[in-house]
């Protein structure tokens, strides 16, 4: 990886890293995407997220057929959004398994690490973008509160990125 890439990534992880939960969509064989809100374990440095899951899951069944994916991640609160596109794929890697395994991973596998169900999702991210407004909430107000007595579209406050690894 590019010291850009690396940087970009960095980047990445950075922005991620306190928003938990994503919204991961995929395609199902009839064509209709589906999304379900999963937890992001890990972010690692190959630029790979990682997801504990069922391998009974239906969305899980098709992707091997249909492996390209997207998540999109939101804290409001921050005013950050971040949509990643990749490809994922399912893969019961033990060391990984244990590496990433905690208590709150425990409470929904009966089984624990030797539950027969128990999987990861390993997404390749392919790109990502993100829209971070580092300004407060009465500056974002204002600004639409005077875009909406002027007519004239707001300027955008934030930061909008483009990645691509």
């Amino acid at each position: 990886m590019s010291h850009a890439a690396t940087a970009q990534l960095q980047d990445l992880q950075d922005k991620i890293k306190d928003v938990k939960f994503g919204m991961f969509t995929t395609l199902d064989p009839d064509g209709k995407l589906s999304s379900r809100p999963m937890t992001s374990q890990q972010v690692d440095n190959q630029g790979n997220i990682w997801f504990f899951t069922s391998d009974a899951a239906d969305f899980v069944r098709h992707l091997a057929e249909h492996p390209r994916i997207n998540v999109s991640f939101s804290d409001p609160d921050d005013s950050l959004y971040v949509s990643i596109a990749g490809h994922a794929e399912l893969t019961r890697d033990r060391a990984k398994i244990d590496e990433l395994w905690s208590p709150l991973v425990a409470a929904w596998f009966d089984g624990g690490k030797d539950d027969p169900h128990l999987a990861l999702i390993r997404v390749h991210i392919d790109s990502a973008e993100y829209w971070d407004t580092h300004s407060s909430k009465m500056t974002q107000l204002y600004a639409l509160a005077k875009s909406a007595l002027t007519g004239k579209a707001p300027r955008d406050p934030g930061e909008h990125k483009k990645i691509t690894l």
